[in-house]
């Protein structure tokens, strides 16, 4: 077999600087360190942090007072800031700075009295995070949609004030498909100078597009709850490539493999390389004789550290 390293693959800027930011408490502060949610949806990530003297809560009356917490890299609503605040906790703030211009886009458009609609996944701490920026008492109101049969049955109050936000890990095939919809059924409808989908998911999507026809299989390293990873299961296998999101090495059947001239392989953005390396090694082992990186997008975003936690940091 021969194998072939999609590129880019692997941890984004968002994903490095919150992971950079909970390793930076832990050597700051004593442990315990809090986390709300898992502060990247990664297994192995979540399961090293933890051994390390992080302690993951869904909520923050799991937290002790006086404590630090850390918010995960998806974001979280207004209430979450402000029941921290009026708790005295320090707070260290992962959320993705491309995250956080989602937020502000949909603060902006309450400002403005409109009704927002919000493209993505229920239930997603991302999408509940988003939801969270529109405040009850105030302007306007917010709907969640998940696809284009969502759009037809969305009923607003006021179609000439509409606008939209897009969560930054989704498949931008299908973003398109949902904004179209909405365009069509709502003309005069506003969205953001420049698209909510991040870079990341963009250009890991598009290495998969470009790789996929030429392989047999297809590996996606990442997490089940991963939104990004399965993304990338998706989109190689809507080009008619069997596609498997795994993981680690312990998850791959050697089945998949057999008569396999070509694997590709990439990595979900919150996947650390690590794990690409183990499950090389294993295909190594059933005969993947020959390893190639195949071009891509080179990325250099980086994103700076909260104030108390930069130190000697080169990140800027």
């Amino acid at each position: 077999m021969n194998i072939v390293l999609a590129n880019p693959r692997g941890f984004c800027a968002g994903v490095s600087r919150a992971i950079d930011i909970v390793e930076r408490a832990l050597e700051s502060f004593a442990s315990p360190i809090y986390v709300r949610h898992e502060v990247v949806h990664n297994k192995t990530v979540v399961g090293e942090l933890k051994e390390k003297g992080v302690v993951f809560v869904d909520e923050l009356d799991e937290v002790p007072n006086d404590a630090i917490v850390i918010f995960s890299a998806h974001g979280v609503s207004k209430e979450v800031r402000a029941e921290a605040e009026r708790r005295g906790l320090q707070v260290f703030d992962a959320t993705c700075p491309l995250v956080t211009k989602v937020h502000v886009e949909v603060s902006r458009y309450q400002r403005e009295g409109r009704e927002c609609i919000v493209i993505g996944q229920a239930g997603h701490p991302e999408i509940e995070g988003t939801l969270g920026q529109f405040e009850s008492d105030g302007p306007g109101s917010i709907h969640l949609v998940e696809s284009v049969a969502d759009v037809r049955a969305l009923e607003v109050k006021a179609p000439e004030r509409l606008a939209y936000v897009t969560q930054t890990t989704l498949s931008t095939d299908d973003a398109a498909e949902v904004i179209d919809a909405l365009r069509d059924r709502f003309p005069g409808i506003t969205g953001p100078k420049k698209k909510d989908i991040c870079y990341a998911t963009q250009n890991r999507q598009d290495a998969v597009r470009r790789l996929a026809p030429q392989c047999d299989v297809f590996l996606v390293v990442g997490s089940s709850n991963s939104s990004n990873s399965n993304r990338l299961r998706e989109v190689a296998g809507k080009l008619s490539v069997p596609a498997h999101l795994v993981d680690c090495a312990d998850d791959l059947d050697p089945q998949w493999f057999e008569g396999a001239c070509t694997v590709g392989v990439t990595a979900g953005a919150s996947a650390p390389e690590a794990l690409v390396q183990s499950i090389l090694a294993r295909l190594a082992e059933w005969g993947g004789c020959r390893i190639e990186e195949a071009a891509g997008v080179r990325e250099n975003v980086a994103f700076s550290l909260p104030k108390g936690l930069r130190g000697n940091s080169g990140s800027g």
